[in-house]
C-alpha cells in the first residue's frame, strides 16, 4: 500500500466519522461498529508485511495513544454533566446516589466476577486473573456516546422562546448522567486494583505491603486526584470566568484550547505529585465546568475536546479493526470467549443490578431511577480504550504470563460490548426516553404516566 494510499483512506475514513453520527442516528447501529467493521475491511487490503500490528511489538504506543484517548473523552464528559455536585449539600449527594453505587458496589463486583471466570474457568494465576478484572471493569467514556449526556447546557440555547437558560433533556436524564458519571470516574478507580496484580505478579506481598497498597494506592492516590483536579479547575477557571486582566479572560476572547491546556496540566500535575491522572482530568473538568456552569464558553471548549475525541476514536478503532484481521484474535479461544460473553452478558448487568436495583433504597436513595431505568443503567456497561490502555500499562511495567491470550480476549470483549451495546442503545433508550416525556407530560397534566 502506497503512501498516497494511506492518506486517501485516512480521509475517507475521517469523512465517514464526520457524518456517521447522523446517518445512523436512528438506526440499531453505531458509529464505533461501522469503524471497526472499516478497520477489518482495510485490514484484509495488501499491507507490507514488515508493518506490524501485534500489541506485544508496541507496548509504549498502544499505552500512550490509548492514554490521551481516554484523556481526552474524560475532560469531554466532564465539562458535559450538567448536574451539579455540591460536597457540602446532603442532597446532591442522594442525587449521584446511582453513580456511588455503581462506583462503590458495581465496579468491584465486576472486578470479583471476571477474575474468578478468569481463575476458576480460564485457569489463570490469581495475580493475572485480577488484572483482567481490572482490565475490564472500568466502563468507557469513549465508545458509549449513544448511552451519554450531549453537549453542556448554557445560557444561550434558544428553546424556541428566545435566549436564556433552558432545559434539555439529558439534564434529567438519570440513566444517561449515572452512565456518563460512572465512566469519568470508574477509569481512574480501576487503577488500585491494576496496581495490585501487578504487586501479586512482582511476588512477596505481606501484610506490610497490603497496608502500604490500600493507604497509597488507594487512598493516597485518589486524594491526590482529586485534590489537584479541584485546584486546577478552579484556577483556570477563575482565569478564564472573572481574570480582572481582560487579556486573561479568554472566556471573553472565545479561545476554547483552554480545554486542552487544562487536560494536559490537569494530567502531568497529578501525575507527577503520585496521584491518578484520569482522576485528576475529570475533577478538572467538572470544576472547571461549575466556574461558570452556564456561559457558552463552555460549550465552545466542550466542541473542541469533542473533534479532538472524535479524531482519536477513529484512529484507535481503525487500528483495532485492523489488528483484527492481521492476528489479534489468533490467540483467542473458549476461555476468552466465555471470559467476554460472561462479563457483557452476566457480570455486569448483575453487578449493575445488584448495586441500583437490589441494596436497600427508597425514593431518596435511587437517584431517579425506575425500575427499567436501574435495568438500562446496569446492562449498558459498554467496554472500549480504557480496557486496552490499562492491559497495555501493566504489560510495560511487569511480564505478564499469557500476554498473547490476554490481549485477545480484551479485544474480543471491547468489539462483543461495541457490537452488543451498539444494536441495543438506539432502540432500549428511545423507548426510555418516550416513557420519560410520557411521565412528564402526565405530571404536568396532572395524570400518572407508565411507570
Amino acid at each position: 500500500m502506497t503512501g498516497g494510499a494511506v492518506y486517501l483512506l485516512l480521509g475517507l475514513s475521517l469523512l465517514l466519522a464526520i457524518v456517521l453520527p447522523q446517518l445512523v442516528h436512528r438506526v440499531p447501529v453505531s458509529p464505533p461498529m461501522v469503524l471497526v467493521a472499516l478497520g477489518m475491511a482495510i485490514g484484509l487490503l495488501p499491507i507490507d508485511d514488515s508493518v506490524s500490528l501485534d500489541p506485544q511489538d508496541h507496548h509504549t504506543l498502544i499505552t500512550h495513544v490509548t492514554e490521551f484517548t481516554v484523556l481526552v473523552s474524560l475532560m469531554g464528559v466532564g465539562l458535559a454533566i450538567d448536574r451539579r455536585f455540591d460536597p457540602r449539600s446532603w442532597r446532591s449527594w442522594l442525587s449521584w446516589s446511582p453513580v456511588w453505587r455503581l462506583l462503590l458496589v458495581a465496579m468491584p463486583l465486576t472486578i470479583l466476577g471476571v477474575a474468578l471466570i478468569g481463575w476458576w474457568v480460564a485457569g489463570l494465576v490469581p495475580a493475572v486473573a485480577l488484572l483482567l478484572g481490572a482490565a475490564l471493569a472500568p466502563t468507557d467514556p469513549v465508545l458509549a456516546s449513544d448511552v451519554q449526556v450531549g453537549e453542556p447546557l448554557t445560557e444561550d440555547v434558544d428553546d424556541g422562546e428566545g435566549p436564556g437558560p433552558t432545559r434539555r433533556d439529558d439534564e434529567d436524564d438519570d440513566i444517561r448522567f449515572s452512565l456518563t458519571a460512572e465512566a469519568g470516574l470508574n477509569d481512574g478507580l480501576a487503577f488500585p486494583f491494576v496496581h495490585l496484580a501487578l504487586l501479586l505478579l512482582a511476588g512477596g506481598f505481606g501484610l506490610a505491603d497490603a497496608g502500604a497498597w490500600l493507604g497509597w494506592y488507594v487512598l493516597g492516590k485518589i486524594a491526590i486526584g482529586v485534590v489537584v483536579g479541584l485546584a486546577i479547575g478552579w484556577l483556570l477557571g477563575r482565569q478564564a470566568f472573572r481574570s480582572r486582566s481582560d487579556s486573561l479572560r479568554l472566556a471573553d476572547h472565545g479561545e476554547p484550547m483552554l480545554a486542552l491546556a487544562a487536560l494536559l496540566a490537569a494530567y502531568g500535575a497529578t501525575e507527577v505529585v503520585g496521584g491518578y491522572g484520569f482522576l485528576g482530568v475529570f475533577v478538572c473538568a467538572m470544576s472547571l465546568r461549575a466556574t461558570h456552569r452556564g456561559h457558552s464558553y463552555q460549550r465552545a471548549m466542550h466542541g473542541v475536546v469533542e473533534r479532538l475525541e472524535r479524531l482519536m476514536t477513529l484512529l484507535v478503532l481503525l487500528v483495532l479493526g485492523m489488528a483484527m484481521t492481521r492476528g489479534l484474535l489468533e490467540h483467542l479461544d473458549w476461555r476468552g470467549v466465555a471470559v467476554g460473553l460472561g462479563l457483557v452478558l452476566v457480570v455486569r448487568p448483575l453487578a449493575g443490578w445488584i448495586a441500583v436495583g437490589v441494596l436497600p433504597r427508597s425514593e431518596h436513595l435511587d437517584g431517579g431511577l425506575n425500575r427499567g431505568e436501574m435495568a438500562a443503567v446496569s446492562f449498558f456497561g459498554v467496554r472500549g480504550v480504557g480496557s486496552l490502555f490499562y492491559l497495555g500499562y501493566a504489560v510495560s511495567h511487569e511480564h505478564v504470563p499469557g500476554e498473547a491470550w490476554l490481549w485477545s480476549t480484551v479485544a474480543f470483549t471491547v468489539i462483543a460490548s461495541v457490537l452488543l451495546h451498539g444494536v441495543t442503545a438506539t432502540p432500549a433508550m428511545a423507548r426510555l426516553d418516550a416513557r420519560r416525556a410520557a411521565r412528564a407530560s402526565a405530571r404536568s397534566t396532572g395524570g400518572s404516566g407508565p411507570a
